[in-house]
């Protein structure tokens, strides 16, 4: 049976140790398409049998999967179902993996969305840390904290949330966050002073909010208000409050939200010199293709490369009349 076949794969994938935000998202893959090749059999999901599962079957229910979602998602439902066929292959379940007869979209490259505006980063952290957030229970020290975890360390959500008190280790002025990423992928990320001073204060302020609380090595870094670790929703709702406070809603693009201040982090990072092998260290990426499209947005690395051309200089000699003013036109 098919879904008894998909239990067999996540069983498989046990010894991967894959995270359990990946292990969500293939069955989330597997669960979308699944009620689609029930629908083309004519039968109960829990009653398909792989051997149903042909290409005729697979193309029209990721055919009709398409009409319903994004290039991105189609694509990553496809690797997810063309990881299952090579597990079922490997296991002497099918005789063949039909996913090479269904067309699979190539997603759109990495757009990143920073915010908008040169100054937008230190505007906002100066209007959070004086308190412009209106809440029942305002806590600028937690939200200085996570706006500086996106725009100093390009965390992602589920990073910032992930993150214990023991993931700041070191000395002062030698501290460095350790971060468990994408994939159980884990990164070291150098902090300097200003940062730690934010956690300090950060973390003064949880003892003064929660007194009686016992908190310990391992407990959230990041906490909710009621003292547990923050939510997804949670944290979701905090940043896109900071933005609307601030007056910044306009300058962060559609859809990125706390994602603006990881991208922000990274563009900045290439604007400022770090190559890809650099960028991709700090932000965990699993390709350097993904790292490589921030350098190819700022476009200053290119131009730094055409400036480094030796001919220029010949041109400068040239152009140059001591003055800074242009040569005249011979003729004129």
């Amino acid at each position: 049976m098919l879904i008894e076949a998909q239990d067999a794969f996540f069983l498989a994938r046990r010894s991967r140790k894959d995270s359990p935000h990946t292990t969500a998202a293939y069955r989330r893959d597997l669960a979308g398409v699944n009620a689609l090749v029930a629908e083309a059999v004519g039968q109960e999901v829990d009653r398909v049998g792989l051997d149903e599962v042909n290409a005729r079957v697979l193309r029209e229910a990721f055919g009709r999967f398409a009409d319903t979602h994004a290039k991105s998602s189609v694509a990553r439902a496809w690797s997810t179902w063309n990881q299952f066929f090579q597990f079922c292959v490997a296991d002497e379940l099918v005789f063949g993996n039909p996913m090479g007869a269904i067309g699979r979209p190539r997603p759109a490259p990495l757009s990143p969305k920073p915010l908008r505006g040169e100054g937008t980063p230190e505007e906002l952290l100066r209007a959070v840390a004086g308190g412009v957030r209106r809440a029942r229970a305002p806590w600028p020290e937690r939200d200085l904290l996570v706006l500086a975890l996106g725009l100093v360390a390009g965390l992602r959500a589920s990073e910032m949330r992930a993150l214990r008190r023991s993931s700041v280790v070191g000395r002062s002025g030698e501290r460095r966050l350790f971060v468990h990423g994408k994939a159980n992928r884990e990164r070291s990320i150098p902090i300097e002073v200003p940062l730690e001073r934010v956690i300090e204060s950060y973390l003064a302020s949880c003892a003064l909010r929660f007194p009686v609380a016992r908190f310990a090595d391992d407990s959230p870094l990041v906490l909710g208000n009621d003292g547990a670790g923050i939510g997804r929703g949670a944290l979701d709702y905090l940043v896109k409050s900071c933005f609307r406070a601030a007056g910044m809603h306009d300058k962060v693009p559609a859809g990125a939200n706390l994602h603006a201040l990881r991208h922000t982090f990274a563009t900045r990072l290439a604007e400022d010199g770090a190559n890809a092998v650099e960028i991709m260290v700090l932000l965990g990426h699993a390709s350097l293709n993904t790292s490589q499209n921030y350098i190819e947005a700022t476009g200053s690395q290119r131009r730094a490369a055409a400036a480094s051309n030796r001919t220029y200089r010949a041109l400068a000699g040239l152009t140059d009349t001591g003055d800074g003013s242009a040569p005249p036109v011979p003729g004129r």
